[in-house]
């Protein structure tokens, strides 16, 4: 190795005081999500070791006691003292904020701790954390409380020379976090997708609460099996999955694509291990470097005539599932949210990478590059067929006058804050809803029958569908890349479907829809779905709503079992009168809405479960309802 790991390598640039106090300025949210961000930034940490090829098993358990260990055979973490704090490395990464190898010290080339907050922000938010080291012959130990040093590091015990590694045990803090609970599917993804990423090393996880599970991960082809795992519920169109590598100006350059027979563009990049939801620089250069190539290969080979347009990168991107991973050693994140990756030379790096071995390979395998160069000549006919139906309807639009859906009941507010829109299914539900409705800031647009599976069709045909069309108007958004969220005319768009399969097979359409062309709509929070009762409790003139066979059973003890009391359990939305839908489900002062969040460091995961749940292949689906159906209905 070429480089230095001791004690005087971690470095320190600030004290820990804040964190217990102002928690989501260090992991976003004391939610479910911020408690999982623990976990992660202790892998982390772990991970860090295996990219500087030091590192082949990482063992995450989560105890009885819902306290997590994380055990790695790392180099373990310095023991020695640092001169500048005058304690022990060990003890200054877990202390001390802002501190650890990678802040130029020498420690780490490239990192995915990119704050250096991890080790001490999870200490400062844990009940306890205990750290184990093991150096040369010996186990090194110590604990804290709160973030607080409970007796100086010592020895504890004694193992075999050759073995290195750290193992570090927490219980996240019950004072500050909401929950404590562990997901375990939560981390199970994330961990795969780590192991995806980092090549050859092992991932496992152990849950030993009452529902005993483990999985363990490990992936020798890296990001190329990532590819072929998240096309796993689609038809690939060729075997083979590209992939491109090199190392431009110190920049290493990994990208694996392949196309499939389904019309959404899943392209995914990371810095170090560490998802970009928003993109960059890096992920500019390889759209940049596919669509130059493709065209390049489409005019040489005539697949496309010289009277005709160059392809659009939409166009070669219809289709196609990428990992683009860069290794980078001082990142540049822009905005505060660190989603977007900032370096111009990463541009160029993944550019020159991918555009000369794509190149390279289109030339060896031209049955591949004909398949790709068809497909999307396809998709160029097809987005021309839908930008001349939007503009058909921009003109009738104004020539009618009629700018909104006929079938929508708008609210007389404009102002968008106050403003919600229901999207109910069927005209006798849409009546109910409108009679019921405020008609100051609740708007209602019916939807006939099941809309378009946008997941099994082309931009074309969602843009000529009715159901769809009447959505994005009464939106006001736009869609794809005409999208405009200051143009949305209700923060709240509530799915309002019947409560049996049906109605959830509706709400799962409507979601695909919203998450493919208008994601910010959920990022930003502003679709839920809305609850409807299943039962209606009669006994002695008094009145009682169940939103599940739970509250039903608990309502019957409360109020006695017997032949007096009057059940009904509604079919659809339509069985009840506009009183009982406004009472149950419309009324904001008594209704239950669900918002519907995704975990943007989980896209990947989350784009796999519409496919799986939406495309063409049967055998995965029928997989996930099998794994899933014990927690909820699911329709296939």
């Amino acid at each position: 190795m070429d480089f230095e790991y001791g004690a005087d390598q971690i470095q320190i640039l600030e004290g820990l005081e804040a964190v217990r106090k102002r928690p989501g300025m260090y992991i976003g949210t004391t939610a479910l999500r911020g408690l999982h961000h623990l976990v992660y930034e202790i892998v982390d940490n772990s991970v860090d070791e295996a990219l500087a090829g030091v590192c082949t098993q990482i063992d995450v358990t989560i105890n009885e006691d819902n306290s997590v260990t994380v055990v790695d055979n790392g180099r373990g973490i310095p023991v020695g003292i640092n001169h500048k704090a005058g304690i022990p490395a060990v003890e200054v990464v877990f202390t001390v904020l802002h501190a650890g190898g990678k802040f130029g010290g020498g420690g780490y080339k490239v990192s995915g701790g990119l704050h250096g907050v991890g080790a001490s922000v999870v200490n400062a938010l844990s009940t306890y954390l205990e750290v184990q080291i093991f150096h040369e012959g010996k186990i090194y130990q110590q604990r804290y409380e709160k973030g607080k040093v409970c007796y100086p590091l010592k020895v504890v015990g004694s193992c075999e020379t050759e073995k290195t590694g750290t193992k570090v045990t927490f219980l996240p803090d019950p004072d500050i976090f909401e929950e404590t609970v562990f997901d375990y599917q939560m981390l199970k993804d994330r961990f795969r997708e780590m192991a995806f990423l980092t090549k050859g090393v092992r991932i496992s996880l152990h849950d030993c609460r009452e529902e005993k599970k483990e999985d363990s991960f490990c992936y020798e082809g890296g990001i190329k099996e990532f590819v072929v795992y998240l096309n796993r519920s689609k038809q690939a169109l060729y075997d083979d999955v590209i992939y491109c590598e090199g190392n431009r100006d110190g920049i290493e350059v990994e990208v694996a694509l392949q196309h499939n027979d389904a019309y959404q563009e899943n392209c995914y990049s990371f810095v170090n291990n560490i998802n970009t939801p928003d993109g960059g620089t890096h992920l500019e250069g390889f759209k940049r470097s596919v669509t130059k190539v493709i065209n390049e290969y489409a005019r040489n080979n005539k697949l496309l005539k010289d009277n005709e347009p160059n392809l659009a990168g939409e166009d070669i991107r219809e289709g196609l599932t990428a990992i683009i991973s860069v290794k980078i050693e001082e990142p540049q994140f822009e905005g505060q949210t660190k989603q977007k990756l900032g370096n111009s030379e990463a541009r160029t790096a993944v550019d020159s990478v991918v555009s000369e071995q794509l190149t390279w390979f289109l030339e060896q395998n031209p049955a591949v590059a004909k398949i790709i160069c068809e497909k999307s000549i396809v998709s160029q006919r097809a987005r021309e067929a839908a930008r001349k139906a939007r503009e058909i309807t921009r003109r009738k639009t104004a020539l009618d006058g009629m700018a909104l859906p006929g079938k929508l009941a708008d609210c007389s507010n404009k102002d968008p804050s106050l403003c919600e829109i229901y999207i109910v299914e069927g005209d006798s539900a849409g009546g109910s809803a409108k009679k019921a409705r405020s008609r100051d800031t609740q708007a209602i647009l019916p939807l006939r029958g099941k809309i378009l599976n946008v997941e099994k069709a082309r931009i074309d045909k969602i843009y000529a569908n009715a159901e769809i069309k009447a959505m994005i108007t009464a939106f006001g958004t736009g869609i794809h890349d005409e999208f405009d969220i200051s143009k949305l005319r209700y923060h709240k768009i509530i799915i309002m479907t019947d409560a049996d399969v049906d109605g959830e097979h509706i709400a799962t359409l409507l979601l695909t829809f919203i998450f493919r062309f208008m994601p910010e709509l959920i990022k930003q929070g502003y679709v839920y779905l809305a609850q409807p009762p299943l039962y209606k409790v009669e006994k002695n003139k008094k009145v009682w709503y169940a939103y599940s066979d739970d509250e039903l059973n608990s309502i019957l003890v409360e109020i006695g079992r017997d032949s007096n009391n009057k059940i009904q359990r509604y079919k659809g939305l339509g069985e009840m009168d506009a009183e009982q839908l406004w009472e149950t489900t419309m009324d904001p002062a008594k209704r239950i809405l669900k918002r519907v969040n995704y975990d943007e460091e989980m896209l990947s995961e989350i784009d796999l479960t519409f496919n799986t749940l939406m495309g063409d292949n049967v055998e995965p689906r029928r997989e996930f309802i099998e794994a899933n159906a014990k927690y909820s209905n699911i329709d296939a």
